[in-house]
């Protein structure tokens, strides 16, 4: 199989990997097993998109919520398969920034690092606030901001410690989501079958048409403009492209979670949200309250409604430890690239970026102190809609480096996509519809009152563009020549 050089190789930056095969090219430690790495893929992408934000969205889309997540899931699978062809050409841990830099020059590279940044900037803050927002169910007089930090200390601290920690973290939090999710499928499937009681009425197929309209009770519409929503849910996947480059196996672990991780996640998610929508009829879950804890709570087990409470902040725990482990890798790519200040490359003794997990840490900090200024009005929803902005654009950079790919070397990778750069061109298609609907997403909250949170979404983009140009006016002319993906 026809490979590039890694250019990590030769940055004289990079720690030397010639008297140490334990070691990356990057520097990095190859502890991550297979058993994690499988739960990294399976259980990365379940979080607060599911368990929290699945409630808000099946009371404003109606049981065509299903739709949306299938949709979506149709996209997530395009994403893995050109991601796993990328990966199988080349293991970094730089990932798609890497990938976007050796397809597309500097400037691929420093746009595609600074909106992942942006993605996991807004959505490690947006898991922050879900956390201290659930914690606040147990012990109702904890400040939303004091558990928050609480949280970002516990994740940063893990983080730091080295990324076997963080694999046994991320292993176990996912066998907890996922496991959940498993008995929850298997117990909601027996209630529908046995026509259970749930609250006023019965757990049937027909209350996915109980309303007026259907499936389809707030119109067709809905069920696309809610995508950019949907495709957040989906958030995380792409971290087996990252972990990578810390694998003790990746030849033979990459082309397993990849083939395996889409169609487990897309069951969840596509099965999770039927089952809801079969339980109770769509209008009786409220934004802000996970659909799970409804459901039980409409059963009379409201003792299960504390235990899914505890698994959502187990979500939103493993989701932002992600956050840290691949932004802080990133963050460490793009300062060797020079496109991030050149302290973010330090690494600790465990072979950790620690420099980089800090200042991600502080952005975390800085938006649940920005949450405290806001209050609390509106914020979890925004920063959701904002990561999605980032989310977007590195899926779309994930096809597009897949399409340059194939343009420029061909079929070289062990594991091709199906169906090659043109099931990627399908995805950038939808992904541009995607953001064109943004601006038409709205949220109501419990009084009545209409929130435009799509087109407060794309006002953001302006802001994040400008913010991005002048950035690159300072660091293009100071790029240093072994920059980390040529």
């Amino acid at each position: 199989m026809p490979q590039s050089t890694p250019a990590e190789v030769r940055n004289p930056t990079a720690p030397s990997t010639a008297v140490d095969p334990t070691l990356s090219a990057e520097g990095y430690k190859k502890s991550l097993s297979g058993r994690q790495v499988t739960m990294i893929a399976m259980g990365g992408a379940i979080g607060v998109g599911l368990f929290m934000g699945a409630g808000g969205r099946l009371a404003s889309t109606g049981p065509a919520l299903i739709f949306s997540y299938a949709i979506a899931g149709v996209i997530a699978y395009l994403l893995m398969r050109a991601l796993g062809e990328l990966i199988m050409y080349r293991q970094t841990s730089g990932s798609f920034v890497s990938y976007a830099g050796e397809m597309f020059g500097k400037k691929g590279a420093y746009l595609s690092g600074w909106m992942y940044f942006i993605n996991w900037a807004m959505t490690g803050i947006a898991e922050l606030i879900a956390i201290g927002l659930y914690f606040q169910f147990f012990f109702p007089n904890v400040p939303v901001e004091l558990s928050a930090i609480a949280a970002l200390l516990l994740l940063v601290g893990v983080n730091l410690m080295s990324v076997k920690a963080f694999g046994e973290f991320e292993f176990w939090a996912s066998c907890l989501k996922v496991g959940a999710i498993v008995i929850f499928l298997a117990v909601g499937t027996f209630m529908v079958i046995t026509n259970a009681q749930v609250g006023d009425g019965n757990a049937s197929v027909s209350n996915l048409f109980a309303a007026e309209g259907g499936m389809f009770p707030k119109g067709a519409l809905v069920m696309i403009l809610v995508l950019n929503a949907v495709i957040f849910a989906y958030n995380g996947i792409e971290l087996v492209g990252i972990t990578a480059g810390e694998m003790q196996d990746p030849a033979k672990e990459v082309p397993k979670a990849i083939r395996a991780v889409v169609f487990r996640i897309v069951v969840f998610y596509v099965g999770s949200v039927t089952l809801l929508a079969m339980l109770l009829p769509s209008d009786q879950y409220v934004a802000g309250t996970s659909p799970f804890v409804t459901v039980f709570g409409q059963m009379g087990l409201g003792w299960m409604g504390d235990v899914m409470n505890m698994i959502v902040i187990t979500a939103a725990l493993s989701s932002c430890n992600s956050g840290l482990y691949s932004i802080g890798r990133i963050f460490r790519t793009m300062a060797n690239n020079g496109h991030a200040p050149e302290w973010l490359t330090r690494m600790s003794k465990n072979h950790v970026p620690y420099a980089a997990i800090l200042a991600i840490g502080a952005v975390y900090l800085a938006g649940i102190m920005l949450n405290i200024w806001l209050g609390g009005s509106h914020a979890f929803d925004l920063a959701l809609n904002s990561a999605s902005i980032g989310v977007i654009f590195t899926w779309g950079a994930i096809f597009a480096s897949q399409i340059a790919l194939r343009k420029k070397k061909g079929n070289v990778s062990s594991l091709p996509a199906p169906g090659g750069a043109a099931s990627s061109w399908v995805g950038l298609v939808a992904l541009l519809a995607i953001t064109v609907l943004i601006g038409f997403d709205t949220m109501t909250s419990k009084t009545g009152e209409v929130f435009h949170l799509g087109l407060w979404t794309l006002a953001t983009i302006p802001f994040f563009a400008l913010l991005l140009w002048l950035g690159w006016q300072k660091v293009k002319a100071n790029e240093p020549k072994n920059a980390l993906y040529s």
